[in-house]
């Protein structure tokens, strides 16, 4: 099944990035609630790159995967209370919801230094919605140039998680307004490259738009084991 799974989401990132005229995208497979044993089999099948919400859960899959499975990167794609911060320095390689000046100094002040710089994204909320994380567009720039102030943290980008539209098509203007500040944020840095957006129901229109990263969990795994 999983064999399958990624082979179907694979293709229809190339798909949509060869329609767009657009370069390929990276796939981010979203395991948060899925078990060790299941991101194991992905990454045997070539899929690297993981996104969990939560430090705790990440942290248990971590120690589990350590032994005897191929090197795999991990991003932080849930909401991070800065009192996780210092866990989340050292466990993570990517953390995409920096959306705050305090979470920036503390993952800087715990980002191990033997572990290099920390890959961020802030996290735009890009629909201005109340219950959504994400610091406002009119402050992307002033967070961005924190974090690329810091020593041991690396800007990369931007992540945004539009407004669940029930019409797909209704979350593009959202996708096309986040191309748009992330291709300003690219002109004031020159290390920022990623466009975290789009995800199992909207990747086509978000590569359509820029993206440089989906985040894709229910194609991959089916739908989530519990609800959170």
């Amino acid at each position: 099944m999983l064999t399958h799974a990624l082979h179907d989401t694979l293709h229809r990132i190339e798909n949509a990035a060869d329609m767009a005229g657009r370069p390929t995208p990276r796939l981010l497979a979203v395991s948060k609630t899925q078990p060790a044993d299941a991101i194991a089999r992905l990454a045997a099948l070539g899929q690297c790159a993981f996104g969990e919400n939560y430090v705790q859960e990440a942290a248990a899959k971590l120690a589990l995967l350590a032994r005897g499975a191929p090197a795999l990167e991990w991003h932080l794609i849930g909401h991070l209370q800065s009192n996780k911060a210092k866990e989340a320095a050292a466990r993570f390689d990517w953390v995409q919801t920096v959306d705050r000046e305090r979470l920036v100094l503390a993952l800087d002040a715990h980002r191990p230094p033997e572990r290099g710089p920390l890959d961020v994204l802030v996290q735009v909320n890009i629909d201005d919605e109340a219950s959504k994380h994400g610091c406002r567009p009119a402050d992307l720039e002033r967070l961005g140039d924190l974090v690329a102030a810091q020593s041991r943290l690396r800007l990369r980008g931007v992540m945004v998680i539009p407004a669940p539209h029930a019409d797909v098509e209704a979350r593009r203007p959202a996708f096309r307004r986040a191309r748009q500040l992330f291709e300003t944020l690219a002109t004031r840095h020159a290390g920022v490259d990623t466009l975290s957006m789009g995800m199992s129901d909207d990747l086509e229109i978000a590569i359509a738009e820029g993206a440089t990263m989906v985040r894709v969990g229910t194609a991959l795994f089916g739908a989530r084991a519990r609800k959170e």
